[in-house]
């Protein structure tokens, strides 16, 4: 999903939709699929799945109905785009992973939690909540501005530059909350005083044990919004056992070329055939 938002917005700003003959816009999944396999070349995975949300609500919005309450509907020429980019990656060869109820952020965390224990991980994205599944064995490459370019956190690098253990952003994001997601945190706590509160007392629970050591002004906002704390940080939590049926063999990759330059022909989606060809060593053996 953040591959396929952020190629389409780049694109529509100048209302570059590029529609074909059936009168569906392809901008979205044009950078997507560039985004996509500029990625497997330059990670040259052996194994690749894709994750989405299904639908606007998932058990968050159970929880906290105002749970991005706040996000406008996607624009209507990104609605088609959603199901041609999902086959886009199936046509690829790559399985899509969605579960309805919850977001595609908890299918990532289940699976990197699965696979890391007979694999090394890389999470592919554009969203900093992720950093909280890094391990020793997952990696998480942050997108950057333009294709083919990444931030990549490990463990240890995160805990140098953050001062906390990745698992701890869980409680940074519970104190400061979240304007994209919508969620509230702790009033008057911002991101600088959330981390340094963590970095000093690592997590919430030891946080309230030890809040008689926090300022006045501290313990009063702490204290006015213990509800919102606890729920923030239910929210802020990616789940990592979420019913997801995948096993590692299902994400082998083995890009199936015939099939994909068929669909890309089909719906004249132009200019990733380059992209596509420096992926050799991937081609489907039939």
């Amino acid at each position: 999903m953040a591959l396929l938002f952020r190629s389409f917005f780049a694109t529509a700003v100048h209302r570059n939709f590029m529609i074909n003959d059936k009168g569906i816009p392809t901008n979205g999944v044009n950078g997507f699929l560039k985004h996509l396999l500029t990625a497997l070349k330059t990670f040259e995975p052996s194994h690749v799945l894709c994750c989405w949300d299904m639908g606007s609500k998932t058990y968050r919005n159970d929880i906290y109905e105002h749970y991005k309450s706040n996000r406008n509907l996607p624009p209507e020429e990104l609605i088609p785009q959603f199901d041609l980019a999902k086959e886009a990656a199936e046509k690829l060869g790559i399985k899509n992973i969605g579960l309805a109820g919850f977001e595609a952020d908890d299918c990532i965390g289940t699976l990197s939690t699965l696979f890391s224990a007979e694999a090394d991980v890389t999470i592919l994205t554009g969203d900093r909540d992720l950093l909280q599944m890094l391990t020793d064995n997952v990696s998480v490459a942050l997108l950057q501005k333009g294709i083919g370019n990444y931030k990549i956190y490990q463990a240890e690098e995160f805990r140098l530059e953050t001062g906390i253990e990745p698992k701890a952003l869980i409680d940074v994001k519970a104190l400061m909350g979240d304007t994209s997601d919508n969620y509230p945190g702790v009033r008057g706590i911002g991101e600088k005083t959330a981390y340094k509160l963590i970095q000093t007392y690592k997590t919430i629970d030891a946080l309230l044990a030890n809040l008689h050591e926090l300022t006045k002004g501290q313990q009063t906002k702490i204290n006015e919004c213990l509800s919102d704390l606890h729920l923030s940080r239910q929210l802020a939590e990616i789940k990592c056992d979420v019913p997801v049926a995948c096993v590692l063999a299902d994400a082998e990759l083995r890009l199936l070329f015939d099939e994909a330059l068929e669909m890309l022909s089909d719906h004249q989606i132009k200019g990733i055939e380059p992209f596509l060809f420096k992926l050799e060593r991937y081609r489907e053996i039939s």
